[in-house]
């Protein structure tokens, strides 16, 4: 049996080579993860491992800024005397490290890294631990010197002796290029400036008292663990936060942490595709192999196989299939991983590709999955070869399925399916954002397993009617292709399953998404009542002098400013809820459109007070004229008193859990030092729109960073960021395509095989080449056809599902993207036709005396 297992593998190889590429994609994403994520996280543990002091101390922070603030959390740096003073301490240096910079050239053009990566402004106090090494040049001295990173200044061809300005919180300053440091150990991908450690307080924190931390080295024979207790006793335990090297480098991995997570679920979700859809087409290609197979295994049984020792053979084909296919998956992976270091080095994060980390769990993982897709997809067909007959082997029947009934399906599929759509309909009825959720993934679930179960049974239906223009329009071939379609439903549902995928999630997104677009839209239209939002491109905060400069501008007749802290509000049913507030001044009204429920501006802005949604409110037993304590940064408490309640939607409060906001005077009481994060501007009486946005632009040309946008500008940057989540969509729906299109050619290429005979017979009463490879087009098309449609239809279900549950977050507007479904109908019938090239051409070149022969 073993003999004659590797002998049938062996045979079918061309045949299994499109089932192993499947598998291989499924490997290679998984590995190609592992093995990024491995390397990136190892790189910067050394990285983190060998610039932490022995101990920091820094502010205590207890809220997470969620949305940048602008503020920075500083500690007198008379505090690094009073650390040298303590027993065990060789040194303590007063650190200044601010990110959120902007520093441009002399053409005016941004010096710092455009994909995402901050700007970091520091002062050079070089240690044995530092990540850079001054390589040319001096350092810096005085005031209006600084050094600048090689690589920021290779790639924008900044010079020792030229001059930039660095837009700081405190206010803008030139300063001029005195030397280049080199990075010894990973760049992070940012953009480094150093300043002289005696103007860097002043200059980057707005006073000379200031630092943002204190690192201390250890003396000879004290551990971390001891200088750090006898630090935070001199300097109070409660005070600061005080970290040991391993724990400094363990909280800088976490933030790091987010990043590489995104990657990390991207690919997975690449990979889960993969394994999804490749399941489909090794069932497909094990289904058919067998039925081709029937005789042959019907004559093992006849020889004294037994009904275990032909399930163990299939299964043996389909472990070495998966074997293949992981081992050739694995080295795929590491490609693949090599690829995304490399394009990490073309945005500036510079990891060295010969340092890539292979653990062992990489080759581990890479087999099991390997393994597992194989043996579950070929679990069913071996057990139907098994049932195989010693009789069949004098006959030719066939163990594929072909005419039996498909009770078993509709009832599994009725029941399954019930389920589904209970789930969906409880979503769309719920009124909990959070259950509506689990019961939408519930029922994506449920209904798409109901589909693929229930496929078969809609082959006919839906085929007849996709099909039914085939015989008017190509006579007799249509006819033919269509009832080919037809012939075996179980393999045309399997084969479309893996299209189906794809499309169903595809359709599903493309409604959420063009849903959450008109909702925002709409939003905007009703609430944004300024001719023009100010903003940092990347959102971040901008010095107060660009307020300033904004609202010094000819044409400007009202100025709003929009701030953000994050804060913790203790409510009245003892919960403790962390989210992110607004602060804003006292004329919002004439700049935005705010649904009030009661109260009004005048009490959600007034000093002391604060607004809140409705919903939150009614959550948490909140009452208008009611204190609730709220937390603010640096440890700072307030009892406010709620002012007003709001019908909030997403775009009002930004989106942010509770839509609390106060007015600025509040917010600089309680949380001072923070930056405008955006400033409503309405032209003065008499100054056009066109007028005002020319004045502003020129305002802000010494400011790169910050953007002027009307209503339509606000809109498109909605529209663009949305497009990000398609982008990904889409990436998946090529993978699916990709692995879909190798099921159809398989399908195919089998099916061409099985019917040797019936071609032969075909072309010997007259059918020519080209009407034959138009036949086998034409089934390939009514099959993708076929998938696109119940995908699609799926998806539309999934999407409007979805999009009840972003109404309960306050995105109402349901959107379908017509254009983009018809578009993916006729895609599909364009993947049909190339699917089926290559068998077509295979079948036109058949003898036909010896197709009419084959057995």
């Amino acid at each position: 049996m073993l003999k004659a297992t590797l002998r049938s593998f062996l045979a079918h190889k061309g045949r299994l080579l499109l089932s192993a590429l499947a598998v291989l994609l499924s490997v290679a994403f998984v590995t190609g993860s592992l093995i990024f994520s491995d390397t990136v996280s190892r790189t910067f543990d050394r990285l983190f491992a060998s610039t932490a002091a022995d101990v920091t101390v820094s502010p205590k922070e207890d809220l997470d800024e969620a949305v940048p603030s602008g503020r920075t959390a500083t500690l007198p740096a008379a505090l690094a005397e009073r650390v040298r003073q303590v027993d065990g301490v060789a040194a303590a240096r007063a650190e200044v490290d601010v990110d959120g910079l902007t520093v441009v050239d002399e053409a005016n053009e941004p010096v710092g890294p455009t994909t995402g990566a901050p700007t970091l402004g520091t002062a050079w106090n070089p240690t044995e631990r530092s990540p850079v090494e001054l390589t040319s040049g001096h350092a810096p001295r005085g005031d209006g010197q600084a050094l600048l990173d090689s690589e920021t200044a290779d790639r924008k061809d900044v010079r020792i002796g030229d001059t930039l300005t660095v837009i700081a919180p405190p206010g803008s300053f030139e300063v001029r290029v005195v030397g280049i440091a080199t990075f010894t150990t990973t760049n992070p991908g940012a953009a480094l400036v150093f300043l002289d450690p005696s103007t860097a307080p002043t200059k980057l924190l707005g006073s000379p008292r200031a630092a943002t931390g204190i690192s201390v080295d250890a003396a000879d024979g004290v551990t971390d663990e001891q200088l750090k207790q006898r630090v935070a006793a001199a300097l109070g335990a409660h005070t600061y936060d005080f970290r040991t090297a391993d724990e400094q480098a363990k909280s800088d991995v976490e933030q790091l942490g987010g990043f590489l997570d995104v990657i990390k679920y991207v690919m997975v979700g690449f990979a889960g595709i993969a394994v999804l859809v490749g399941v489909f087409l090794i069932v497909n290609t094990f289904s058919m192999l067998i039925a081709q197979r029937t005789r042959e295994l019907g004559l093992l049984r006849a020889l004294g196989a037994d009904r275990r020792q032909v399930r163990r053979s299939v299964l043996a084909e389909a472990l070495l299939l998966g074997l293949v296919g992981s081992t050739l998956g694995l080295a795929v992976g590491i490609g693949l991983a090599a690829g995304l270091i490399e394009l990490m080095g073309l945005l500036g994060m510079n990891i060295a590709a010969d340092e890539m980390v292979i653990g062992w769990v990489t080759p581990v993982t890479a087999y099991v999955v390997g393994l597992g897709v194989t043996f579950v997809a070929a679990y069913l067909p071996a057990r139907r070869a098994s049932g195989v007959s010693p009789m069949a082997a004098l006959s030719d029947a066939e163990v594929a399925g072909v005419g039996r009934p498909l009770r078993v399906r509709a009832v599994a599929g009725a029941v399954v399916g019930a389920a589904g759509a209970a789930a969906l309909v409880g979503c769309a009825v719920s009124e909990r954002t959070s259950s509506a959720a689990s019961l939408l993934g519930l029922g994506v679930v449920l209904s798409l397993i109901a589909t693929v179960i229930a496929g078969p049974l809609l082959v006919r239906p839906v085929i007849r009617v996709l099909g039914a223009a085939f015989p008017a329009l190509f006579g007799s071939i249509g006819r033919m292709s269509q009832r080919n379609a037809l012939r075996n439903p179980r393999r045309t549902g399997a084969t479309a399953a893996a299209l189906m995928v794809g499309l169903a999630l595809v359709g599903g997104m493309s409604v959420a998404s063009e849903s959450m677009t008109a909702s925002f839209d709409q939003q905007i239209d009703k609430t944004l009542g300024a001719d023009f939002v100010i903003q940092n491109t990347n959102f971040l905060p901008f010095p107060k002098e660009v307020t300033d400069e904004v609202r010094g501008t000819e044409g400007v007749g009202l100025l709003v400013r929009g701030r953000f802290t994050p804060v913790a509000v203790r409510l009245p049913d003892g919960d403790r809820v962390e989210t992110t507030a607004a602060g804003y001044d006292p004329r919002l009204d004439e700049v935005a459109n705010i649904t009030y429920v009661q109260g009004d501006s005048a009490a959600a802005l007034a000093n002391g007070h604060l607004a809140m949604d409705r919903d939150f409110a009614r959550d948490h037993d909140v009452r208008v004229g009611g204190t609730v304590p709220v937390e603010f940064p640096g440890g700072r408490r307030a009892e406010l008193t709620v002012g007003a309640l709001t019908d909030q939607d997403a775009a009002e409060g930004f989106g942010t859990q509770g839509g609390l906001y106060f007015g600025l005077a509040t917010l600089e009481r309680y949380a001072p030092g923070g930056q405008d994060s955006a400033l409503y501007v309405n032209a003065a009486p008499g100054t056009s729109d066109k007028n005002l946005r020319a004045n502003l632009e020129r305002t802000l040309d010494p400011y790169p960073q910050v953007q002027v946008r009307d209503l339509a500008d606000y809109k498109q940057l909605v529209h663009d960021q949305i497009a990000v989540l398609l982008y990904l969509v889409y990436a998946l729906l090529g993978l699916a395509i990709i692995i879909a299109v190798l099921g159809v050619v398989n399908t195919l290429a089998l099916s061409v095989v099985e019917r040797t005979r019936e071609i032969g017979l075909l072309r010997a009463i007259g059918l020519a080449r080209r009407q034959l490879r138009r036949m086998i087009r034409l089934e390939s098309v009514v099959i993708a056809v076929f998938g696109a449609v119940l995908g699609l239809a799926l998806g539309l279900v999934w999407g409007v599902c979805t999009h009840e549950v972003l109404a309960l977050q306050g995105m109402a507007a349901l959107a379908i993207p017509w254009f983009t479904i018809v578009a993916v109908v006729i895609g599909s019938a364009v993947v049909g036709v190339v699917a089926a090239l290559l068998p077509a051409l295979r079948a036109s070149r058949m003898n036909v005396l010896a197709a009419i022969a084959h057995e």
